[in-house]
């Protein structure tokens, strides 16, 4: 179960999903019963319908920055670049005459030390540093820096959605949960990306108490996994915060036995991460870079809604983890046989 070969899986490419649902509700559902490996497929609509009074459903608010920026260097050449620490960025504030940020790059040529680049709308940066395919890079702009990037950037898709006319303005919207609050993210919490107002009333009207944490996703959620003994493997850090109210919530229900339902595996992993030995959730703020795998022993998370992810991915140990590595297999076969859609714009699991 420590081989990365053990969590590749064969996927044909159609069943990558390119655009999100129509509505996000009308998603499908595989719903997996991890003890006994069960299974039913539903919509994701459907959810109440496995929801019950005191359970506590724990989403993640963090929101997606149009962080991808388009520009030239002094040649003409195009660059692109993708800010990596967006809330940092603007918590430090300007200093040095600018903002620095981490940036990931992308240009047909090494960009150096010292390159002056040139955006949209005025925007320009200075290359402060380079390691690793990751730039230091201080933007020249003033107190409407939020404001400006929100306008000039582009949605950070993720590179295994491929559309003749690439990044629409639909997209916007649709890469982002309807509770996303809290700007910082790099990618979206996906599993959350299928609810809808109307979808979360339903569940508060069952009496499902709903409330939230953040993780900023990180550009780790990209890499893969580079070793073949997964426990060699090294997560990024990822920032999250979690209120006294939501701590007091949880560990509420866990006293009195009720459900803690995460929706995603960034909530999963930030729940985890912040329980003492007691199994006390602790409310406050961090770096969270705990790795799950199998072996590891949950502490607070009962079930979990997420989506379905891809082969050789520390999410696909996550979820193994939860429900038994032979149980996800399983799971998944039985996905692609019946047609769902993976990935980010793709289905749903409810995992019990």
């Amino acid at each position: 179960m420590f081989s990365l070969d053990d969590y590749d899986y064969p996927l044909p490419q159609e069943r990558i999903a390119q655009t999100p649902a129509a509505r996000r509700d009308d998603a499908r559902m595989l719903v997996l019963d991890r003890c006994e490996g069960a299974m039913a497929h539903r919509h994701f609509r459907d959810l109440p319908g496995y929801l019950c009074p005191g359970d506590v459903l724990v989403v993640n608010d963090t929101r997606v920055v149009c962080g991808r920026l388009i520009g030239r260097k002094p040649t003409g050449g195009r660059v692109e670049l993708l800010i990596l620490d967006y809330a940092d960025v603007l918590r430090r504030g300007a200093s040095g005459g600018g903002l620095t940020a981490r940036c990931l790059v992308k240009a047909a040529k090494p960009t150096r030390v010292g390159v002056r680049l040139d955006f949209p709308e005025g925007l320009r940066a200075e290359v402060l540093g380079s390691e690793n395919g990751m730039l230091t890079v201080r933007f020249e702009a003033g107190d409407d820096f939020d404001a400006l990037v929100e306008r000039i950037g582009h949605v950070p898709l993720p590179p295994y959605i491929h559309r003749p006319e690439g990044e629409t303005g639909a997209d916007r919207q649709a890469y982002q949960t309807i509770y996303a609050a809290k700007k910082g993210a790099v990618a979206a919490p996906t599993a959350g990306l299928h609810f809808t107002e109307t979808l979360l009333e339903e569940i508060r009207r069952v009496g499902v108490e709903v409330v939230a944490v953040t993780l900023h996703v990180g550009y780790g959620t990209f890499l893969p996994v580079r070793v073949d003994d997964i426990r060699q493997h090294r997560m990024h850090a990822e920032r999250f915060f979690i209120s006294p109210e939501t701590a007091e919530t949880v560990n509420a229900a866990r006293k009195a036995g009720r459900r803690v339902i995460a929706v995603g595996t960034t909530c999963v992993r930030t729940l985890e991460f912040s329980t003492d030995a007691a199994g006390r959730l602790i409310p406050g703020e961090g770096d969270c870079a705990l790795f799950i795998y199998p072996g590891y022993r949950f502490k607070t998370v009962d079930a979990m809604i997420t989506n379905f992810h891809l082969p050789r991915s520390t999410l696909m140990m996550l979820v193994s983890a939860f429900a038994g590595r032979e149980r996800i297999m399983h799971a998944y076969q039985a996905a692609v046989a019946a047609g769902y859609r993976f990935f980010s714009y793709g289905d749903a699991m409810f995992i019990r």
